[in-house]
């Protein structure tokens, strides 16, 4: 294996510049939000709530444009059986982040939030946000390996590198200046990464277009000359699975803790908007050039050049055709330059995801299910530790699992059919309740597996309308197999019948114990007849009246008085307060007066009636 001096010194001095950035963002931030009052754990999650335009546009655009993005989308349109016309991720992720700054960036800004897990655990309780964690983790997870092992193959093909070698130096950098400056070293490295992702590949594409082996790619993209026409097309019978793939990428593609750590980082809730909706813009531009180099790929006749006669998709080598087209038909220090491109779009997604699942584990389950006296150093090395946990699990599995892709889209699928519509339920439906969220959860899930993954190999156990038998090459084998094809658009459909159940089955739980036709004391999940969301959040006391939390309900508290408060009102008549940072205004609660002695940290309760 020869190993190409130039391209090793051209990503080392990539990687550097990277790190640099990362340290020195998190030096400049270290005393942020000191002033402010706001905890370090805070701070490192959604970085003390005062990122700018500038940075907050580019971070969000980077977090879309990943390695997979970029990859995915030149292998679709130089795919004969796809091309153009399949392609959905730009158009999808544009309109997900259109749609996420229409309707929810604002409502979960302004009311506060610190992962995308607060309301679900304010409205159905800490042990259902456990619950829902569960796929949030899983899909930040096999997204970071799946992208790492992108990188890792994308690495291989233009400087022969182990690939294992490549793969756990590019995920211990990102680690690395994670664990040292959290959401501000992780925003500031996507300012430099997605320039880098732009220089790269737009110098890269007119030295392919140029290339004698390359024929017009307004001619390819119409008719037949090396291949099927890069334009594509939507037969018939697909055109169902196509609006599902569809409204999977544009509706799924918002509940995800990545997305919302950079709206609730956002200076104002009017900022968390606007921030989506230039991310959507730069998600389109970003995706032109890799739409370019697939058609090239398209359009190129192989034989005439050092790749050799067989064309990349008859070597299953499509999947790479963003790297090959790098190598092949560009000059040496442009391709060099192209992959510290495609090195940037992996790691401004691989650290995002990293810090979005030990966010909503240190916050949500940690501190909030397990720990609620936890002390904010203590939250925050918990943070580092998850970091590196998180950080090592996706690396092992970009080594060693051959279906990390497979994972990573049926996890994908889960959050799209159990979290996105039970955020809805919390965000914009009243009367919503544990048990109708624990319903929809199952629904989505048996609805969601039951039609099988077939890169998994995981055969259906619901046959739905349409269902086909074709034969596919496995990825891993090579041999090949029948294959059981859903026709059926069942992701939407499954998202559609949790939704559904979650608001029937919380009705129905109200109505029959509120009712009497069920004993109160069956009411074992806390939901209808003893509310629930009186359980402490961090620096909040949560009060309710009915079902839903208003704004104007929610008060900061200091952050150690609110546990210990929380004890002594679960011992006064379940007291019902809020409580602001004056030590000295007492609260009314029905006829009586609960006040806060500061100097004797206690708290007097006074008769008025």
């Amino acid at each position: 294996m020869t190993i190409h001096i130039e391209g090793l010194v051209a990503i080392a001095i990539f990687y550097l510049l990277i790190l640099c950035v990362g340290i020195w963002a998190a030096w400049k931030n270290k005393h942020s939000g000191e002033a402010e009052g706001t905890d370090r754990s805070e701070t490192i999650m959604v970085g003390g709530r005062d990122i700018g335009l500038f940075v907050g546009g580019f971070t969000m655009t980077a977090t879309w444009v990943g390695g997979g993005y970029i990859n995915g989308t030149a292998e679709y349109v130089y795919l004969p059986a796809y091309g153009l016309a399949w392609a959905q991720a730009p158009f999808g992720y544009a309109l997900s982040l259109v749609v996420g700054g229409l309707f929810f960036a604002k409502p979960m800004r302004s009311r506060g939030y610190v992962t995308m897990l607060d309301p679900f655990q304010q409205i159905y309780g800490k042990r259902m946000g456990g619950l829902l964690f569960i796929p949030a983790l899983m899909g930040e997870i096999f997204w970071s390996a799946a992208i790492l092992s992108a990188l890792g193959a994308t690495l291989s093909v233009i400087v022969d590198i182990n690939i294992k070698m490549s793969v756990v130096i590019s995920a211990l950098i990102a680690i690395f200046y994670t664990l040292v400056g959290g959401l501000y070293s992780v925003a500031y490295t996507d300012v430099v990464q997605l320039f880098c992702i732009f220089l790269g590949l737009w110098i890269s594409v007119p030295f392919a277009l140029t290339n004698p082996a390359v024929s017009d790619i307004t001619i390819t993209a119409v008719k037949q000359v090396y291949q099927s026409p890069w334009r594509g097309s939507i037969h018939k019978g697909d055109t169902w699975v196509w609006i599902d793939n569809f409204c999977l990428l544009m509706l799924g593609g918002i509940p995800w803790q990545v997305y919302f750590q950079r709206v609730l980082s956002a200076s104002s809730a009017n900022y968390a908007q606007v921030l989506s909706f230039l991310a959507a813009f730069g998600c389109l531009v970003m995706a032109v050039p890799s739409v370019l180099i697939g058609a090239i790929g398209a359009s190129t006749d192989w034989n005439q050049t050092s790749y050799g006669a067989i064309p990349p998709k008859d070597k299953d080598q499509a999947d790479m055709i963003l790297p090959i087209v790098l190598q092949h038909l560009c000059p040496p220090f442009v391709s060099f330059f192209g992959l510290g491109a495609v090195s940037a779009a992996v790691m401004s997604s691989a650290d995002s995801s990293i810090l979005s699942a030990s966010s909503m584990f240190a916050r949500n389950i940690y501190q909030l299910a397990f720990r609620q006296s936890a002390s904010d150093r203590e939250i925050v090395w918990v943070m580092r530790i998850t970091i590196f946990v998180f950080g090592g699990l996706a690396t092992l599995m970009a080594l060693v699992t051959g279906t990390v892709y497979g994972l990573w889209y049926l996890s994908s699928d889960l959050v799209y059919v159990i979290i996105f519509p039970q955020l809805i339920s919390v965000l914009f439906v009243k009367g919503t309740n544990t048990y109708g969220s624990v319903a929809a959860y199952l629904f989505g899930m048996v609805l969601r597996i039951g039609g099988g993954e077939p890169y998994l190999g995981m055969p259906p156990f619901i046959y739905y309308p349409g269902w086909t038998v074709e034969q596919r090459k496995h990825h891993v084998t090579g041999e090949m197999e029948d294959v059981v094809i859903q026709k059926f658009p069942f992701k939407t459909i499954s998202m559609i019948a949790s939704f559904l159940g979650n608001v029937a089955v919380s009705h129905l739980a109200k109505y029959l114990f509120e009712s009497g036709k069920i004993s109160h004391k069956y009411d074992f999940l806390d939901a209808v007849v003893s509310k629930h969301s009186g359980e402490i959040m961090d620096k909040t006391t949560l009060v309710t009246r009915g079902n839903n939390i208003g704004l104007s309900e929610m008060a900061p508290v200091k952050p150690r008085l609110s546990v210990t408060l929380a004890a002594a009102f679960g011992t006064v008549g379940e007291a019902v307060t809020l409580l602001s940072n004056s030590p000295e205004r007492s609260m009314r609660a029905d006829a009586n007066v609960l006040r806060w002695d500061y100097k004797r940290k206690h708290i007097q309760l006074v008769l008025i009636g």
